[in-house]
């Protein structure tokens, strides 16, 4: 009997904590923490409209639901990119 190979991985990132600080997203192999401070768009947002985002294979990040995108070097190095309008 001969095995199938694996089907392809389309778990590519999911929300694997929220706290009352900001919530975590699990991408590629690490974890990355969106802090309320740094992205306060989505500190009054329901559970339900977090968790509903996708991620294209460039790594940027949709929240279609609620008008917001983040792309990977934002959520790694979110120092470099100050907030530029107001919540």
């Amino acid at each position: 009997m001969k095995s199938v190979k694996n089907g392809t991985n389309t778990l590519n990132a999911e929300i694997t904590n929220v706290s009352q600080h900001g919530f975590w997203i699990y991408y590629l192999g690490k974890e990355y923490f969106v802090a309320f401070t740094n992205f306060p768009w989505f500190k009054d947002c329901t559970l339900s409209s977090l968790f509903n985002f996708s991620v294209d294979k460039y790594g940027n990040f949709h929240w279609n639901e609620l008008d917001i995108d983040l792309n990977l070097e934002i959520l790694k190095n979110p120092e470099k990119y100050p907030l530029i309008a107001n919540h």
